[in-house]
């Protein structure tokens, strides 16, 4: 090789660590090109949503913030919900025509606080249980056909909105009153507090129902508007201040045994936010579906203990007697609502089936827990906790 090549081929031919470096530069590059879809532009998107619970102590508006974080943390702070507590803008019973109107992006409540609009509301969270809880209720909106349904219900009643559900809210007591009730005729033509389809089940039973807001059933109790009272359970209960007008709370009960949170969330908001951030919405609802189940379970157990045993509240599970007069008290009112409401009578019917064929199984399958629970503790009727 000639001199002149070798210094054409010197200059020619890259040295390894030009090489190198150049490839670096390439590939950082490269990567920097594919993450830049990743990056977000612009102001944070905030929807305000206002809920049927006052803030501070109190579980539900703590488990509408649970909600609320889960959507920031996912959507990396992009999409933000500015939550406000009862009343902040409108009123409990109010809080689906804002929604529809756009006075606010989301609501966070219970189908029960619409009822009076549709009786079947009540369907959708506080109907008949057909041996089903409100996680098998569940099931059955978003896997039995039961969401269609719900849509044609909000349709109805002129509500403009998407609803998202989370929180499996165990079986409700059947409350508190001023003694130990323990046969119908002990809650015959006694002044009792609930909401929704209950309200005529109860009455069926004989009782004297009216339907009022959380906030005032504990004053109510106190001035004998009323004399007896369900909430939800026994950490809202106490935070109401209950065991200060009763020392009688009977857990478990059929008129209302199966509820959870209805997140109406306006139809045109929704539609306006990305797909990544309306799968976010459901996504997030679905996260504190069970997030908010476990918390229930804890704190609920460990705020009936405290009404046990600092309060010396006396806890009992509601009779069987007044169970199965709960249950005829269904037939009749749901048997009433379908002989005269060709709509209502196919949501039933959708929900019969479900429950037919789900809980065949669901109950053939299960053990007895009880008697789990007993083997191990004793009679659940005389363990402390």
């Amino acid at each position: 090789m000639s001199k002149k090549e070798k210094t054409l081929k010197r200059v020619k031919t890259p040295s390894r660590r030009k090489f190198f470096k150049a490839a670096a530069a390439t590939g950082a590059a490269a990567a920097a090109t594919i993450a830049m879809p990743n990056v977000a532009f612009g102001a944070p998107k905030t929807l305000k949503m206002q809920a049927a619970w006052p803030s501070g102590a109190n579980i539900f508006f703590e488990m509408a913030g649970d909600f609320a974080k889960m959507v920031g943390d996912m959507s990396n702070g992009e999409l933000k919900i500015d939550l406000q507590p009862v009343g902040a803008v409108v009123k409990t019973s109010e809080i689906g025509q804002a929604v529809s109107s756009g006075v606010l992006d989301m609501g966070h409540w219970v189908t029960a606080y619409w009822y009076g609009k549709n009786p079947a509301a009540s369907l959708f969270g506080t109907g008949p249980s057909y041996g089903m809880s409100s996680q098998e209720v569940m099931g059955w909106i978003e896997y039995g056909g039961g969401r269609k349904l719900y849509e044609e219900t909000l349709s109805k009643v002129g509500f403009n909105y998407v609803g998202l559900f989370h929180m499996p809210m165990p079986a409700q007591p059947f409350g508190w009153f001023k003694k130990n009730v323990t046969k119908v005729s002990d809650v015959k033509g006694m002044k009792y507090r609930t909401v929704g389809l209950a309200t005529n089940v109860l009455t069926a039973m004989g009782m004297v129902v009216r339907q009022l807001p959380g906030g005032e059933i504990q004053p109510a109790m106190k001035t004998g508007l009323i004399e007896a009272a369900e909430f939800n359970n026994p950490t809202s209960d106490s935070q109401f201040g209950m065991q200060d007008v009763s020392k009688h709370y009977h857990l478990g009960s059929f008129h209302q045994s199966q509820e959870m949170f209805e997140i109406p969330v306006n139809t045109k908001t929704f539609n306006g936010l990305s797909p990544q951030h309306q799968a976010i919405l459901k996504n997030a609802a679905a996260a504190a579906n069970t997030d908010n189940y476990f918390k229930a379970l804890v704190r609920y157990s460990a705020d009936l203990s405290k009404l046990m045993n600092q309060h010396k509240v006396n806890v009992y599970q509601t009779s069987d007697e007044i169970l199965a007069q709960q249950l005829k008290g269904w037939d009749k009112v749901i048997g009433d609502f379908v002989k005269k409401d060709a709509f209502f009578a196919k949501i039933v019917a959708s929900q019969k089936a479900y429950a037919k064929r789900v809980m065949k199984y669901l109950l053939m399958n299960q053990p007895n827990y009880k008697l789990a629970y007993e083997n191990e503790f004793g009679n659940i009727a005389k363990v402390k906790i």
